[in-house]
């Protein structure tokens, strides 16, 4: 694509310079296509001078300072490399190119697909474990470990209060299979099964250094849990994995040296689980944390944190560098495309959505506690109905007590089948995933309501994911802002439509677009406007391909 042409003073320069350019051999061309070419190139140097015909582009030569011979120097727009955009040690320690992150949506909607993907474009995946199987997560890494082999990816790791056993039994399936990375999320408090995780196999290495084999990244949006993530652990868990025989006296020791999570998400207004933070004010608060932390644990590596919650264009990459995230993390986007495990129908209501088309309703696994989740609000009476369930749990001690025509209206709008086949659903469901439940339902009716509450908020997602046509009403499709912020960057483009939507496309564009927005703001901060030269929405994967090493 080109860019668009601006106004015909769309250069121009209001701070004067000591410096001039001079060369033997070149003379400054005005050419604004060779202009253009040069700043879209974002390993190139680009050096700006006054001449008689306007400002213009000047190659070789040498610059001096204080000289009275040569042209004025306007600007100098340094080289940048787009994998040292955020912090390149997060990169080399995970074995990626590119400080890019796809984030691990549940119930295998960021899959298998979208994982290999972006791992084949040197950036880092995570699988979307939460809700699933085990016997789903199972096959996912053996899939995964033969498609990708050594290449980085890794695994969600979800807290789940109101099922602790199913929390352990995936930590123990990742470490049967060598699983060595997860992204930790919606943790509220460390728990001993992300503590075992974190912890089993650490050893000192032959030149006396601490390694721990296993790796977590935390999505936090909260100080208090950041604070936990980015400490050692607890001495109360580890002496209980010890005593259980989880963890060795000498292991525990080692244990005080070393973090939870060397990295940690920034998690602000996202799609699922999220506390709605604005980014821009929760971010630095992490990073002066993360100061404060390295400086008190004195920790051999450094502690990273990165950004994720509406990153979903250019500007919003480059806002996230700019303020310091050593990568970033992307999710509703991801759900929009074409490797996602979600629907076509779901892809296209994304397509559509604006920014104000979310909306908090509750979340099926913290149901009981009030946790939310946010949503796409626009086509679907989900957000409504999921909070009229929370409205009856609260008042309500069982599902007895629900009145008549309450009950009458679940059954025939929400759950389409009686509230007795629902529970007989459920019951099944959990004497396979989680059979500590079922007695405790049947001895507790409140529980027993919630459960049933849960298995709508459950199917919800479900549906979505398997396009149900006739449950789109229902449809839980977790999404932030950002997704109208994307679908507002892309109208009009090649990525405007759900169909042409990649992830590797995607994550090219907003890294190479982030590079170009910060150009802009290297030659503004110089005195020098010339927005209308750059790329002002999606640029085609093969046109990119020259920046990424293809």
């Amino acid at each position: 694509m080109s860019a668009s042409r601006g106004p015909s003073d769309a250069l121009h320069t209001s701070t004067a310079t000591t410096s001039r350019w001079h060369s033997d051999r070149h003379v400054p061309s005005p050419d604004r296509a060779a202009l253009q070419n040069a700043l879209w190139a974002p390993n190139q140097t680009v050096t700006l001078v006054q001449t008689e015909a306007g400002p213009a582009m000047a190659e070789g030569g040498t610059i001096s300072w204080a000289a009275s011979e040569g042209y004025p120097v306007l600007a100098i727009l340094p080289a940048m490399n787009l994998s040292t955009l955020g912090d390149l040690r997060f990169c080399r320690d995970h074995g990626i190119r590119y400080p890019y992150v796809t984030g691990a949506m549940a119930n295998g909607i960021a899959s298998c697909e979208v994982v290999e993907a972006i791992s084949r474009a040197d950036m880092l995946g995570f699988f979307g474990s939460a809700g699933l199987s085990l016997g789903r997560i199972d096959a996912a890494i053996i899939r995964l470990k033969q498609n990708l082999g050594d290449r980085p990816y890794g695994f969600n790791l979800i807290h789940s209060p109101n099922e602790q056993g199913h929390e352990s039994a995936t930590v123990d399936l990742y470490l049967k299979h060598g699983v060595r990375l997860v992204e930790a999320s919606a943790y509220l408090d460390l728990t001993p099964h992300i503590v075992r995780y974190r912890l089993t196999g650490i050893h000192r290495d032959s030149l006396g250094q601490v390694v721990t084999p296993n790796k977590v990244v935390a999505k936090v949006s909260r100080v208090e849990v950041a604070s936990k993530f980015l400490s050692p652990a607890p001495d109360r868990l580890v002496a209980e994995l010890v005593a259980q025989g989880q963890l060795t006296r000498e292991q525990a020791e080692l244990a005080r040296s070393v973090p939870i999570a060397q990295d940690v998400t920034v998690e602000a207004d996202s799609g699922g689980h999220t506390d709605n933070r604005p980014a821009i004010t929760l971010l630095p608060t992490i990073l002066a944390l993360r100061d404060r932390l390295q400086s008190q644990w004195e920790y051999e590596a450094s502690l990273r944190v990165g950004l994720g919650g509406g990153i979903a264009t250019p500007a919003s990459a480059a806002a996230a560098f700019a303020m310091g995230a050593a990568f970033i993390v992307t999710g509703s986007v991801n759900q929009a495309c074409v490797e996602s495990g979600s629907s076509d129908i779901v892809r296209q209501m994304l397509a559509e959505a604006g920014q104000a088309d979310v909306a908090m309703a509750p979340a099926a696994d913290m149901f009981e506690m009030g946790v939310k989740v946010q949503v796409l609000k626009r086509g679907t009476m989900f957000p409504m109905r999921a909070g009229k369930l929370y409205e009856l749990y609260r008042a309500y001690p069982s599902l007895e007590a629900i009145p008549e025509g309450e009950r009458v209206q679940l059954e025939k709008s929400y759950f389409r089948v009686s509230i007795g086949e629902v529970w007989q659903q459920t019951r099944a469901f959990f004497l396979n995933r989680d059979p500590a439940q079922v007695p405790k339902a049947e001895a507790d009716p409140k529980h027993k309501m919630a459960l049933v509450f849960r298995w709508y908020l459950g199917q919800s997602s479900r549906w979505a994911n398997a396009g149900v046509a006739d449950r789109k009403l229902d449809y839980q499709v977790w999404c932030g802002p950002a997704m109208g912020a994307f679908n507002e960057w892309a109208k009009g483009s090649y990525l405007g439509e759900a169909k042409n939507r990649t992830v590797v496309a995607v994550a090219r564009n907003l890294l190479y677009g982030a590079a170009m927005v910060l150009r802009q703001s290297q030659l503004r901060m110089q005195g020098l406007n010339l927005d209308s030269y750059f790329p002002h929405g999606p640029i085609e994967l093969a046109e990119l391909s020259r920046w990424f090493g293809d």
